[in-house]
C-alpha cells in the first residue's frame, strides 16, 4: 500500500474519532448540567457528585484536547503537511502515523524535545493530560485541610 493510500485510510480514522469524540463531549456536557440541575441529598452525595462531575471534567478536557489534534492533522492533510515532521522536515515514518495519526513529530524529534526539556532548556508541550501553571507552584500539601 502506497503512503497516499495509507494517508487516506488515516483520514477516515481521523473523522471517524472526531465523530465519537464530538458525541461523547455533547453527551458529558449535557449529562452534567442534568447532574447540576438536580442536585440534592446529603453531605455525601454533594461530594460523590462533585468528584463524579471532577472526572467528567478532566475526561472531557482530555478528549477536547484531542479532538484539537484531530482537527489540526486533518488540516495538515487538506494543506499537504500532514506527515512531515514539524521540526525535522523529514516524513513521519507510517508506522508511527499509525499508532499515533495526530503526531507531528518523529519519534527522534520527540526523544530530542523530552531530552531537552528535562535539562531544562525549553518547554515542550506533548498534550499532557494535566497541564500545570504558575499557580500550581504555590501550594503545598499543609495548605489543604483533611477532614
Amino acid at each position: 500500500m502506497s503512503r497516499t493510500q495509507t494517508i487516506e485510510k488515516l483520514r477516515h480514522v481521523l473523522l471517524k474519532r472526531r465523530h465519537a469524540l464530538r458525541k461523547a463531549l455533547a453527551g458529558e456536557l449535557s449529562e452534567l448540567e442534568a447532574l447540576n440541575r438536580a442536585a440534592s441529598g446529603d453531605e455525601v452525595d454533594i461530594a460523590l457528585d462533585c468528584a463524579y462531575d471532577e472526572m467528567n471534567a478532566q475526561l472531557a478536557e482530555m478528549e477536547s484536547r484531542e479532538l484539537s489534534q484531530i482537527e489540526k492533522a486533518l488540516e495538515r492533510m487538506e494543506d499537504g503537511t500532514y506527515g512531515i515532521c514539524e521540526v525535522t522536515g523529514k516524513p513521519i515514518p507510517l508506522a508511527r502515523l499509525q499508532a499515533l495519526p495526530y503526531t507531528t513529530v518523529r519519534v527522534e524529534a520527540q526523544r530530542e524535545m523530552e531530552r531537552m526539556e528535562g535539562e531544562g532548556r525549553g518547554p515542550t508541550d506533548f498534550g499532557r493530560m494535566l497541564e500545570r501553571t504558575d499557580d500550581d507552584l504555590h501550594y503545598s500539601f499543609n495548605d489543604f485541610e483533611v477532614a
